[in-house]
């Protein structure tokens, strides 16, 4: 549509970001002896919660492993909307060097667009206490929001952005008033927002090391009044300086640090 191809992974990263956060569940079963203490790591799947209920109210074999089935989680994309709240300047951006062992480029970044991303995530338990023991993992980090720092752009390797995750409502549902041959389960729902930005395209270009700039009093620029040479100086050892004389070759210099610039300039005070 607009003539420029570009895929940032935003999305993706946003999905992988929010499961990260709920991956390493542990609950533990015990009827106080050590004998019968057992660890269980909660499993952690994307997709919405009816899937899962449907593989496990279908499944005749009521018997099976207790990590297979029950307790287990599952979270699901539900919506996008446009935050206007945090909108940025169109016309800002965001200048660095990419990634790799190219120091000759930088690459540009516009400032990126408001995108509230709300996600469910949902907790499907035989037991009550082992709903109990996965909600009081999570809640005590939500106050209600939890901020993590991440790298969105691959081609920015040093941008960093704040991403708050906010937790907006809980809700609890307990099949427990169904007929003898239905399988209970209870299910709790904690719908969280995350306060994503989407980018687009990351321009790149190379670092200007030489400019020159003619002076003429006419367009066809003869006579020539003026020419004024500047190109970035550098020390051997890396540091800056406008010292023409001490600078390395302008070719040896990168575009990573902050340079000094050494101008030259040539008067032509006999021109008419």
């Amino acid at each position: 549509m607009f003539k420029q191809e570009f895929y940032n992974a935003s999305i993706r990263k946003y999905v992988v970001l929010f499961g990260s956060l709920f991956n390493e569940i542990i609950i533990n079963h015990t009827d106080g002896t050590t004998a019968d203490y057992k660890s269980f790591k909660v499993p952690l799947s994307y997709g919405p919660r009816e899937k899962f209920l449907a593989r496990i109210e279908g499944d005749p074999d009521l018997d099976r492993g207790y990590a297979v089935s029950l307790p287990r989680m599952g979270f699901e994309m539900m919506r996008m909307t446009y935050d206007p709240n945090r909108k940025l300047t169109t016309t800002g951006s965001y200048l660095g060097t990419p990634g790799g062992s190219r120091t000759n480029v930088f690459a540009r970044a516009y400032n990126p667009v408001a995108y509230d991303i709300d996600f469910r995530l949902s907790i499907m338990s035989k037991q009550a206490e082992d709903a109990n023991q996965i909600v009081e993992q999570i809640l005590p980090f939500f106050t209600p929001d939890f901020t993590l720092t991440v790298k969105l752009l691959d081609d920015l390797p040093d941008y960093k952005i704040d991403i708050p995750i906010e937790l907006n409502n809980i809700t609890i549902d307990d099949t427990y008033d169904g007929s003898f041959k239905e399988r209970k389960s209870l299910v709790w729902n904690l719908d969280f927002t995350l306060k994503g930005y989407l980018f687009g395209a990351v321009s790149r270009a190379r670092v200007i090391k030489i400019a020159t700039v003619n002076v003429s009093a006419n367009t066809l620029m003869t006579p020539l009044l003026s020419k004024t040479v500047t190109y970035p100086g550098q020390l051997a050892n890396g540091y800056p300086t406008s010292n023409s004389a001490l600078t390395v070759a302008y070719a040896n210099i990168d575009g990573t640090t902050d340079f000094g610039y050494v101008t030259i300039t040539s008067e032509y005070p006999n021109a008419t």
